[in-house]
This record gives structure tokens, C-alpha cells and sequence, in this order.
């Protein structure tokens, strides 16, 4: 592998990737990145366990989706495995799926009837937070090498720092948008009804907690009702 080309695509990815404007869009470049930056890479995908349940954050080629959702129905698979810490491994290497896998018999017997030849995939993680597992697929055996694992640590570690960057960018917004409803539908209460701004933000609280509503959304619905002709 040339690994100053490699270097250097690495950085333009970083950048590219931090100038996304959504954590989707930053997800969707990672497993697209995978696939154009790893040699031999046919498809890649990013996948999630939540609650025992395998979720596709993003795909990028054939066979990802369909191989998450087998494995999230069988329980198992080495996708699936990475994504929940099971064993506290941040990495796996599939080298030939043609060959028996003893550790996931079932998921290896369906891969294979996806034409996945081979795989590996590494955590995406930064030291607070894990984002879900970065996962190769090659529909060739003997795709994924050392040199082709080291390239993928590479592009996890670019990628979960991006997306830790894009998921508090994210969060910023979300409460600012927040704040604002808030704050509108507050003013909402105090001319309709000549409260304080105290009193105000008390009947939103209270319709909250009586409802089990969040905030935001009780804020939302009185700023729609007001807007209604």
C-alpha cells in the first residue's frame, strides 16, 4: 500500500469530513470513504446494537443492510459482536468466510449467500463515547491484510473523532432550537394570558410533567397552535 497517497487522502477525508453539516452526512462519508480509500473494499457500513437490536447507522454498497439485519436476527455475527463490546475487542478480521467460523456459524453461512468473501471492521470510538462498529466487506477471500487493517484504523480514528465533533455540533443546535421554541412559546403565555415570564414557564413545565412530554415538544405544539389561522 503507499502509505504517503494514503496519508495524504487521510487528511483531505478529515477535512471533508468535518465540514459535513449533520451526523448523518458525516456517517454516510465514513462507510463512503471506506469503500473508496481501502483497497479491495466492495461495501462498508456502520452499525449499531441498541437494547440486543442490530441498527444500520449508514451503508455504502450491496450486501451491508441485508447482512445487519441478519445478524441482529441470528444474535450474532462479528459485526454484531463489535458493536456491543461483548468480548472487548475494538477490532475484528474475517479473512476467508468460505471457511467454517466456528464463533458465528449461522451468520457465516448466510454471508456466504451474500457473496461476502471476506471482512473486517474496527470500533469507532473516542475515550468517551463508542459510535458503533466501522465494518469492510469484500466479496473476495484474503481482501483485508495487515497493511489493509492498519488503513482502516486510520480511517476509524479520522472518523470517530468527526463524528464526536459533528454529534456536539449537533447537540449545540438541537438546544438552541430548543431555547428558541421555548422561549416563543413563553411569550405566547405572557400576552395571551398576562402572565409573568415565571408563571409562563411554569405552565409549560407542569403540561410536561403531567403529559411526560418533553419540554421542547409542549413549547412546539403551543408555538403550531398559535401560528394556526
Amino acid at each position: 500500500m503507499q502509505w504517503q497517497g494514503f496519508a495524504e487522502q487521510m487528511a483531505v477525508l478529515a477535512r471533508d469530513l468535518l465540514a459535513k453539516e449533520s451526523v448523518q452526512e458525516t456517517l454516510d462519508a465514513i462507510s463512503a470513504a471506506a469503500v473508496q480509500l481501502v483497497d479491495g473494499c466492495d461495501a462498508a457500513g456502520i452499525m449499531a446494537v441498541r437494547k440486543g437490536r442490530a441498527i444500520t447507522l449508514s451503508s455504502y454498497g450491496e450486501m451491508v443492510e441485508e447482512s445487519d439485519r441478519i445478524q441482529g436476527e441470528l444474535g450474532e455475527g462479528p459485526c454484531y459482536d463489535l458493536a456491543r463490546r461483548e468480548n472487548g475487542e475494538r477490532t475484528y478480521w474475517v479473512t476467508d468466510m468460505t471457511r467454517p467460523q466456528p464463533s458465528w456459524p449461522a451468520y457465516a453461512e448466510a454471508a456466504r449467500g451474500l457473496g461476502i468473501g471476506s471482512m473486517t471492521g474496527i470500533l469507532l470510538y473516542t475515550d468517551k463515547e463508542d459510535f458503533g462498529a466501522l465494518d469492510l466487506y469484500a466479496r473476495r477471500p484474503g481482501t483485508f491484510t495487515q497493511d489493509i487493517e492498519a488503513a482502516g484504523w486510520m480511517l476509524a480514528s479520522h472518523a470517530a473523532v468527526a463524528l464526536a465533533s459533528a454529534r456536539t455540533i449537533d447537540q449545540l443546535e438541537h438546544a438552541m432550537e430548543t431555547r428558541h421554541a421555548i422561549g416563543e412559546a413563553m411569550g405566547i403565555l405572557m400576552e395571551r394570558h398576562r402572565m409573568t415570564e415565571d408563571d409562563a414557564f411554569s405552565v409549560l413545565r407542569r403540561i410536561s410533567q403531567h403529559h411526560n412530554i418533553k419540554l421542547r415538544d409542549v413549547a412546539l405544539r403551543i408555538r403550531s397552535e398559535h401560528d394556526r389561522p
